[in-house]
């Protein structure tokens, strides 16, 4: 099997309640997370083809109080693939 390429655009990424010094680790969880939602993804559906996956929000995320800007990047990821259709 070949490797596939996935393109992520996402136009703008609102983050409200955090600290404007956390939005680069909450951005590098971020994508961290999408490279995991991607990957598994693609294995769980091989023969699928992708295309413009247009996705306006992601789900509510809930994190607990300890939980460090990066992993509330990973959660949000987590939601976006929840309310994707593919």
């Amino acid at each position: 099997m070949g490797v596939k390429r996935v393109i992520v655009h996402i136009d703008r990424l609102v983050l409200r309640g955090f600290r404007h010094e956390d939005r680069h680790a909450i951005a590098t969880g971020l994508q961290q997370g999408l490279v995991e939602v991607l990957t598994g993804l693609q294995a769980g559906t091989q023969s699928a083809v992708w295309g413009n996956v247009p996705l306006s929000r992601a789900e509510r995320v809930h994190v607990g109080p300890g939980a460090s800007p990066q992993q509330v990047g990973v959660e949000v990821a987590r939601g976006t693939r929840r309310r994707m259709k593919v």
